[in-house]
């Protein structure tokens, strides 16, 4: 028993050291943009007072802030929900549903410009393009930015994000490539829809990227890496099971031949006996009584 709970627990080791790996792209030397995000928020609500409903308002960011863009905006759910959005470089079309759902959402854009490579990096790629986004936030009366963020649900078209500036990209036939960051520093790269705007249905952080000159070719989904470790963390957990199920059985075979060994060593101690044959039975027959019958009383007639 011993060793087999020593294979259990190293088959569990090594299926913990097999989990597939993300595509990450991490931010460097301390630039976090988790912390950029909540910083701008906390920002607006602490440099304007009482703003307008519907109504874009620029957040004016301090001096080391240089070359980044932010603002905010007001709706009302209903209005948002039925006339959709068209801000800064996103247009979020009618039928987009917040939730959590409330009477007043505030929708945060932000606009990275030359601190973008700071706070973003891609492997094997470039960026050619400015890192935009947008958080979406619930905005109670007692200030206009909440803390609880919101997720969108798209029922129509997809959201579209417009890059009007567009670095020209070294080499000729390159092509251009959508790519959209989530949390943890994970990104996914999409075609572009045109020669300037790309789509989502989710919120998040968007730019647009180009192979870096010595990165091989670029896939049209890099998702078929997370599926190429998915199969073989699936494999790997087949082998594993396989594996263990080898070695419960060679463990039960050598029991049962330890068990028979100790019988046969018990039967050859003990008196044999002789056979005879009862039809096709083999039967055992005792040639001669070892013990002589007596009278316990020999005053008995």
């Amino acid at each position: 028993m011993e060793f087999f709970n020593w294979c259990i627990i190293w088959l569990m080791i090594l299926l913990s050291l097999s989990f597939p790996l993300r595509s990450c792209a991490q931010a460097s030397n301390g630039y976090d943009p988790l912390s950029l995000t909540n910083f701008l928020r906390d920002y607006a609500n602490a440099s304007l007072s009482n703003p307008h409903t519907g109504t874009l308002n620029n957040i004016s960011l301090p001096a080391n802030f240089s070359g980044m863009e932010a603002s905010f905006v007001r709706i009302l759910t209903a209005k948002f929900w039925s006339r959709g959005a068209n801000f800064s470089s996103f247009y979020i079309p009618p039928r987009v549903i917040p939730i959590p759902s409330g009477r007043r959402l505030a929708i945060v854009f932000e606009n990275l410009g030359n601190w973008s490579s700071l706070y973003y990096k891609v492997s094997n790629y470039t960026l050619v393009a400015p890192v935009v986004g947008f958080m979406a936030y619930d905005s109670p009366n007692a200030t206009a930015i909440g803390n609880q963020k919101l997720t969108f649900t798209t029922e129509g078209d997809p959201i579209t994000i417009r890059f009007p500036h567009i670095d020209a990209a070294e080499g000729e036939n390159v092509t251009r490539k959508c790519v959209q960051f989530g949390d943890g520093g994970s990104f996914e790269i999409t075609n572009m829809i045109s020669e300037k705007e790309c789509i989502t249905r989710g919120l998040g952080h968007f730019s647009v990227v180009v192979p870096s000159p010595s990165a091989p070719a670029p896939e049209p989904w890099p998702g078929w890496k997370k599926k190429r470790h998915r199969k073989l963390f699936v494999i790997g957990i087949v082998f594993g099971l396989a594996f263990l199920g080898l070695i419960m059985i060679v463990i039960f075979k050598l029991q049962t031949r330890r068990k028979l060994k100790s019988m046969e060593k018990q039967s050859e101690k003990d008196v044999a006996f002789d056979t005879f044959w009862v039809g096709r039975s083999k039967m055992p027959s005792a040639s001669m009584t070892r013990t002589q019958p007596y009278l316990e009383h020999e005053d008995v007639p």
